[in-house]
């Protein structure tokens, strides 16, 4: 005797094999190498801190409406010298790589759909 599968159960099994298929993907591999460099790396994680402190104290002098145009390009340029060192430059492609072949995936999975799969399954309400 055969057991049929229900569709519930068959939805659960193929987005199991879809997320272990994602897994297995190079730009995911090639994500999770970049992230670890960053994670890794101690000098970077204190750059990040410090322009993470400099970006609280900027989006709170905005806040309180003391914000000048000096501060928001010691931001961006803060922003652009952390971009450019290497280790970090290779996990925001990475980081894109992958977020673009996730949005194409979700693209393919919410093409039967009357909703988009992505949008509807992060839980935002949108429109």
């Amino acid at each position: 005797m055969s057991i049929e599968t229900t569709p519930d159960a068959r939805a659960t099994e193929l987005a199991e094999e879809l997320g272990e298929a994602i897994t297995e993907l190079p730009a995911y591999e090639a994500f999770l190498e970049a992230k670890a460099a960053v994670t890794d790396d101690e000098a970077l994680q204190q750059e990040m801190e410090a322009f993470e402190r400099l970006r609280e104290e900027f989006l709170m002098a905005r806040e309180a409406g003391t914000a000048t145009n000096d501060d928001l390009l010691e931001l961006q340029a803060a922003q652009e010298e952390l971009h450019d060192k290497p280790k970090m430059s290779a996990y925001l492609e990475a980081k894109s790589d992958i977020e673009l072949r996730l949005q194409e995936l979700d693209h393919i999975i919410s093409e039967p759909l009357a909703v988009e799969f992505g949008e509807t399954a992060g839980g935002c309400c949108q429109d």
